[in-house]
């Protein structure tokens, strides 16, 4: 079975479109297709995401999983763990490695939880 040619029917609402407006165009159907894909990635994440991140960042295994359980534990996993770890060094007015550090070892999350607003606990 082959189908019937119907380019010429579908595209003529394009037809007077200038070769800006239908690039303008692509970019708009493309940002709209992919809106529900940046909303859910948004608001979703999950610890092995955010221990993910932090490896990218240089972190050990062992550092990622520490600062990202005591982010979950304290309710601020949401706010990204990579996040997290930069706003501590700026605050600090460190570097982010050191800042990481020094969260994965215990320290500072009562200042980030003022920060972000989280749950406190030690």
């Amino acid at each position: 079975m082959q189908r019937a040619c119907d380019f010429e029917e579908r595209r003529k609402h394009l037809a007077g479109l200038s070769d800006q407006e239908l690039k303008d165009r692509f970019w708009e159907l493309a940002q709209e297709i992919v809106k529900p894909l940046y909303e859910l990635a948004y608001t979703h994440t999950s610890p092995s995401i955010e221990r993910s991140v932090l490896l990218r960042m240089g972190f050990s295994s062992l550092e990622a999983q520490s600062i990202v359980s005591s982010a979950e534990k304290r309710g601020l996993l949401g706010k990204g763990a990579g996040n997290i770890v930069l706003t501590y060094a700026r605050a600090k007015d460190i570097d982010y490695v050191p800042a990481g550090r020094e969260l994965a070892s215990g320290g500072g999350w009562d200042e980030i939880t003022g920060v972000f607003g989280g749950e406190r606990s030690s």
